[in-house]
């Protein structure tokens, strides 16, 4: 079995990139104010569609395992966890306005661009604060026993995107990131 708190890990870095190239297309804004709405689409469903509903979950398990081995991160914890209520939140009023964008609503360019940078910032101090508060001590506490439960409690789901089987409906995306990982190497 491969280490969770290592796959949780690298988890969280494919979802950085991920953020990185929304924030390249947000950044288009006030340029061209052209980016790529369907790439922002793509990258923000994937994020709805597996991270809110497999990862996140599984998250919220370990939490309550680790609130238990350390009840002094109890609150840290609660509060991560409820995180994760927001930026489903605010990933599905950016996905809604994408997709109102692409389908030609009458939409304020501000208003996307407002709603893009609040998913950015709330996901990415989000990832910082389980990358240094949380990992580390679930690598040192969670027990095997722990990681059944996480294991056995959440939902499990393939990654449609980073998987052994990605979907064709993400085709674009990854070859975004491809393109993305060569051109910083």
């Amino acid at each position: 079995m491969a280490n969770p708190t290592d796959a949780w890990h690298a988890e969280h870095l494919y979802f950085k990139q991920l953020l990185n190239v929304l924030q390249r297309e947000v950044d288009a804004f006030p340029g061209t104010g052209r980016p790529n709405y369907a790439l922002m689409v793509d990258i923000v469903s994937y994020l709805r569609d597996y991270t809110d509903k497999y990862h996140h979950r599984r998250e919220d398990v370990a939490f309550l395992c680790l609130a238990k081995r350390c009840p002094d991160m109890d609150l840290v914890l609660a509060r991560l966890s409820q995180e994760h209520h927001v930026i489903a939140h605010a990933g599905e009023t950016l996905l809604r306005l994408l997709n109102d964008m692409i389908s030609g609503g009458a939409l304020r360019l501000d208003e996307v661009e407002a709603a893009a940078a609040t998913y950015l910032v709330y996901y990415r101090n989000h990832i910082y604060k389980e990358e240094r508060e949380v990992l580390t001590l679930a690598a040192r506490f969670l027990t095997v026993e722990d990681w059944d439960a996480v294991k056995n409690l959440a939902p499990q789901g393939d990654d449609p995107l980073f998987g052994d089987h990605p979907e064709a409906r993400f085709q674009e995306l990854r070859r975004q990131i491809a393109r993305e990982s060569n051109a910083s190497a």
